[in-house]
């Protein structure tokens, strides 16, 4: 199965090897080795925004290049909104781009991968499907 990787997960893994999370980063170059690996654009932002060292910001835009974004279409706008109201009816809530994540894994058959505990609370009402790090 084909893995869309949140942002946390990336930002774990992609800090200098004394400060990465090594199960998430050794779990992400298995995935990367793969080729599991799904990225969409507002990942992709999420990741390099707030990044303020440009040599840094350069070597993670060229790390990233390697991922091309998933296309996103209209339909999955409609989705996260649908999504977001099923859960906040339910009491939980999220950020929109955590439902849009939602709706492109579930058109696309992705699982997601992340540490995000929301996703947990929206595999109840939603059906995504997540992720699990292997045992090391």
């Amino acid at each position: 199965m084909r893995i869309l990787v949140d942002t946390c997960i990336w930002s774990l893994a992609l800090r200098p090897p004394e400060h990465n999370a090594f199960s998430t980063a050794i779990e992400l170059r298995n995935l990367v080795a793969d080729n599991r690996v799904e990225i969409i654009g507002s990942i992709r932002q999420e990741l390099l925004s707030g990044i303020r060292e440009n040599a840094r910001f350069t070597k993670i835009r060229n790390r990233l290049a390697a991922f091309p974004d998933v296309p996103v279409v209209t339909e999955d706008y409609v989705t996260a909104a649908r999504f977001c109201n099923q859960c906040s009816a339910n009491g939980i809530h999220g950020s929109n781009t955590d439902f849009l994540i939602c709706a492109i894994s579930i058109r696309n058959q992705f699982a997601i991968y992340t540490k995000n505990k929301d996703f947990s609370n929206f595999a109840k009402h939603i059906p995504i499907s997540l992720h699990k790090e292997e045992s090391l």
